[in-house]
């Protein structure tokens, strides 16, 4: 009769753990479903999406910068919420967005009507943008470092847009009780980890399959290219970025993800070495003695626009050997959307860096950013 109960409990353990599991939201409600980004999770709980943004500034990155409890519109907010968590009901109607980046991709997610209102307007070069500001359809909210106060509560905001900084406040914004979505996707530090972040941004517009299908299909072409390019073997270009600009050069750290999109486009960036996520403030001895003999040069400006430019600009900056070879690409950034594109499209970048760096092999197509110097 013993042997009999033990069975049965057995048999009953069995029936019930996967029941169990299905209705207390187990694996499949809490597993991450974030695979590259390092800043960012997110996880399908009872009634909500968690997502969590980790602080880019701290030491392990394992504080939390900011935690979101995404809620739809037309359910209650469930009443076990972890403490802390800002409620945003989703999908947003109505944003006020800071970056041009932020819009770009919410264009791209089929939302921009979302967007009523932006800060720092001066800086979005994007036509239909510029065309609803002129019209009235999007509100100028004045500049991100203090909005005008009195338009942002006219519009009535769903959720702030904005990129966060080490110790932010963000004003007397955070008193109107709208939720600051914490953009930290620029402090990732691979280009597939930041592009990643679309899936968060979808879930806040309502666009989760849509946000999936893209991401998956950069991810693809970017590792796919990434491999074929790793074929060039010891063929490595010296490629030196940016210049000097009153006095100053900055150039990405080693450890960010523009000098790891370098590397994997078969360049040999300078810094490699380093392993800052950021950018490093050099003066030009300290690039000339690291970088004089670089082979290719990658400069974003509003102003260069020849060779003749970029001696004006500095007078030494003719000791570069990609000067001396018109190995010279700017990136117009007044004109080109690149600032737009590659956070979200590293792999359209990608394969540009390709087409500049191996044009033996990638010579088909049109650079869409970078043009050489005459």
């Amino acid at each position: 009769m013993r042997k009999i109960l033990i069975m049965m409990t057995m048999v009953a353990l069995v029936v019930l753990l996967p029941s169990c599991g299905k209705g207390s939201g187990g694996a499949k409600l809490h597993r991450n479903e974030i695979k590259e980004a390092s800043l960012l999770q997110m996880q399908r709980e009872a009634g909500y999406t968690l997502v969590t943004v980790s602080d880019p500034w701290s030491a392990s990155r394992g504080k939390v910068l900011h935690r979101y409890a995404l809620v739809p519109r037309d359910s209650v907010v469930p009443d076990s919420l972890p403490d802390g968590a800002t409620v945003v009901r989703v999908p947003i109607d109505t944003a006020l967005v800071y970056s041009s980046v932020h819009t770009a991709v919410l264009a791209e997610l089929g939302a921009l009507d979302a967007v009523k209102g932006v800060a720092d307007a001066q800086y979005f070069n994007d036509a239909e943008i510029k065309r609803r500001l002129a019209a009235g359809n999007i509100a100028d909210c004045g500049q991100s470092l203090s909005p005008d106060i009195e338009k942002v509560i006219a519009l009535s905001p769903d959720a702030v847009l904005l990129s966060p900084y080490q110790d932010a406040t963000y004003g007397q914004i955070t008193k109107l009780g709208v939720p600051i979505i914490e953009c930290a996707d620029y402090m990732e530090t691979t280009p597939l980890g930041r592009a990643e972040w679309i899936k968060f941004y979808g879930e806040l517009v309502g666009q989760r399959e849509r946000a999936d299908s893209i991401y998956n299909a950069v991810a693809k072409h970017y590792n796919e290219l990434k491999e074929e390019i790793a074929t060039e073997g010891g063929n490595r270009p010296m490629v030196l970025t940016e210049s000097v600009i009153n006095g100053v050069w900055n150039v990405p750290g080693g450890g960010s993800y523009m000098a790891l999109l370098i590397e994997d486009a078969g360049g040999n960036y300078p810094w490699r070495d380093d392993d800052h996520t950021g950018s490093l403030s050099l003066d030009f001895n300290q690039v000339l003695e690291r970088a004089q003999n670089a082979d290719v040069w990658l400069i974003k400006s509003r102003t260069i626009h020849s060779l003749a430019d970029l001696r004006a600009a500095y007078s030494l900056n003719d000791r570069f050997a990609a000067f001396e070879r018109r190995m010279v690409y700017v990136c117009d950034v007044e004109r080109s959307d690149f600032f737009d594109t590659f956070p979200f499209h590293p792999d359209v970048l990608l394969q540009e860096y390709a087409q500049i760096f191996h044009p033996q092999r990638y010579h088909d197509g049109v650079l869409r950013f970078f043009k050489p110097l005459e």
